[in-house]
C-alpha cells in the first residue's frame, strides 16, 4: 500500500496495516519533514510517482484535506481495519476509510469513503456516516445516528439515538448530543449547544 501524508495520523495507519499483515511500500507527502517513518521511506509527492498497482490511503486527519486529495489523486484507494476492531459482517465501509484499534461497528452500519473511525469508538446499529467523517477516540454513536459529510465527532462525545449531525459540523470533546445539529455548527457541553458556525 501507499500512504499520502507523513503525519501523526500516518503512524496510526501504519499500525493498522501491520496488524493485518499489509505492507506499506512508501509514504508520500507534499512537504516531507522526515526521510522515513518506522523505517518506511517518505518521498515528496509528484505526478511522476507511479504506484498504479497499489492501494492508497490518505493518512491525514484533516477532513477537508482528505476530501481535496481524494478528488486530486487518480489512484485506487484501499480500506484498513485494525485486527482488534469488531465490524459486523452486516455493515459496510467505503474506500479510503480506516478503522483504528478496539472500535466496535455493529449491525447495518453504513460508513462512507475516507472516514476515520478512531480508537475505541462505538458505532451502534443502523448508523449512517457520510464521506470524510472523523469519529474521535472513545466517542459513541447510539443506534440510527446519521453523520453528514465532513463532520468531526470529538473525543469522548456521545450522540443519542436517532440524531442527525449536519455536514461539516464539529462536536466538542465530551459533548452529549441530544438533538439534531445544523450544518457547519460547532457544539459543546452537556447537553450540547451551538456556540458558533464555521465554513
Amino acid at each position: 500500500m501507499v500512504l499520502f501524508g507523513a503525519s501523526g495520523h500516518c503512524k496510526s495507519v501504519i499500525d493498522i496495516a501491520e496488524s493485518v499483515n499489509n505492507s506499506i511500500s512508501v509514504i508520500v507527502d507534499d512537504d516531507p519533514k522526515t526521510k522515513d517513518i518506522f523505517g518506511i521511506p517518505v518521498k515528496k509527492f509528484n505526478s511522476e510517482i507511479d504506484f498504479e498497482n497499489e492501494k492508497w490511503i490518505i493518512s491525514i486527519g484533516n477532513n477537508k484535506i482528505r476530501k481535496t486529495l481524494s478528488a486530486k489523486l487518480k489512484v485506487a484507494f484501499g480500506t484498513l481495519v485494525h485486527k482488534t476492531a469488531y465490524v459486523s459482517n452486516r455493515s459496510s465501509i467505503g474506500q479510503g476509510t480506516v478503522v483504528v484499534a478496539n472500535t466496535v461497528i455493529n449491525a447495518a452500519v453504513k460508513i462512507g469513503a475516507h472516514c476515520i473511525i478512531n480508537s475505541a469508538a462505538v458505532i451502534e446499529h443502523d448508523c449512517v456516516l457520510d464521506n470524510f467523517v472523523h469519529i474521535s477516540p472513545n466517542a459513541s454513536l447510539a443506534g440510527e445516528v446519521c453523520i453528514r459529510e465532513g463532520s468531526h465527532i470529538g473525543i469522548g462525545a456521545c450522540v443519542l439515538q436517532g440524531i442527525t449531525i449536519g455536514k461539516w459540523a464539529t462536536i466538542g470533546a465530551g459533548a452529549v448530543v441530544t438533538k439534531d445539529v445544523p450544518d457547519f455548527a460547532v457544539v459543546v457541553g452537556i447537553p450540547a449547544k451551538v456556540i458558533k458556525y464555521s465554513k
